[in-house]
């Protein structure tokens, strides 16, 4: 049996929307065929007051074993490093984290804003917001760069605005079979297995995007969405477009230009209007290309690519 315990910070439950969803596995196959007890979760757990204290004091004291300690939304430090502004079960939310991370195996962050600080963590970040272990791209975080669970592992992190639910189900099972070893962490913690390439891997419009066939208006389904639409698909690591969201699809399938939303710097352009569903160019070059790829070399790519276009290029795969 292994035990995990959920809890929520600053957060929107987006990420505890898409791990209801999860299908390979799902969470009931979580519980029945791997072991996995749900301690608590403020969507599932019936334990309030009095009896929910006594089960995260147990947790902390050892009484009850901690096996994976999954957390959701930003660690919420303001008013002035209190905390106050988050409370739960009588105390700041923060101060339960410490505890806990303390006692638990594994920990894993699920979602931006528990990972990087996400929204939250915006400037001016009048919440003082921080992820578990990074604030953005710094190392940090409330744990502190040097944190290691009971493990020996430092927090998993699980990126998205919402996390793919098959990414959050996938590691707690690999965590629940002792196979959690062989899943390789980047520089960021992300699982490899899920973040060692592209969104723009598998993207239906792979040939759009080498013909730089583009499309300005959302749903369409021909046209690739980075060169007018600002998707950052070709910049993000995630493999949105490997293992699809419900089996289905993914936002460059739907006709929705990729967001970047499980990298640290996310909101791109901090928001501001015009600027997130637009590519930024600077002489007709987006400012922000492919990894390896060199504006020079690009502007005479896109040169070659549309003269070597053929008609089919802007044709609509999908018509039946």
């Amino acid at each position: 049996m292994t035990n995990v315990l959920w809890l929520q910070g600053g957060a929107c439950s987006g990420n505890t929307m898409s791990f209801l969803n999860a299908e390979e596995p799902t969470v009931c196959d979580l519980i029945a065929d791997f072991g996995i007890k749900v301690l608590w979760h403020p969507s599932l757990g019936l334990e309030l007051g009095d009896r929910l204290q006594t089960l995260l004091w147990d947790c902390i004291l050892g009484k009850t074993p901690l096996d994976i300690l999954v957390f959701e939304g930003s660690v919420v430090n303001a008013p002035n490093g209190t905390g106050e502004w988050n409370r739960f079960a009588d105390r700041p939310m923060k101060d339960w984290l410490n505890d806990l991370s303390k006692a638990a195996k594994f920990v894993v962050a699920v979602g931006d804003c528990a990972t990087w600080g996400g929204i939250p963590a915006m400037e001016p970040n009048p919440s003082e917001s921080q992820g578990l272990q990074f604030l953005k791209r710094k190392e940090g975080g409330f744990l502190g760069k040097d944190y290691k669970s009971k493990a020996g592992l430092p927090v998993i992190n699980i990126p998205g605005c919402p996390a793919h639910p098959d990414w959050i189900t996938q590691i707690l099972v690999a965590i629940a079979t002792g196979r959690i070893a062989d899943i390789a962490l980047d520089s960021l913690n992300r699982p490899q297995t899920f973040f060692n390439t592209f969104t723009q891997t598998g993207c239906s419009r792979n040939v759009h995007f080498a013909y730089k066939a583009t499309t300005a208006e959302f749903g369409q389904r021909k046209g690739c969405l980075f060169y007018d639409l600002g998707c950052r698909g070709p910049m993000t690591h995630s493999s949105c477009n490997r293992i699809l969201w419900n089996r289905v699809s993914s936002k460059t399938r739907a006709g929705m230009p990729c967001l970047g939303c499980t990298e640290p710097e996310f909101p791109f352009f901090d928001l501001k209007p015009g600027t997130v569903f637009k590519t930024q160019t600077v002489m007709g070059v987006p400012k922000e290309l492919p990894p390896g790829v060199k504006k020079k070399d690009y502007a005479l790519l896109t040169m070659v690519a549309k003269d070597a276009a053929p008609a089919w290029a802007e044709e609509d795969f999908f018509t039946i």
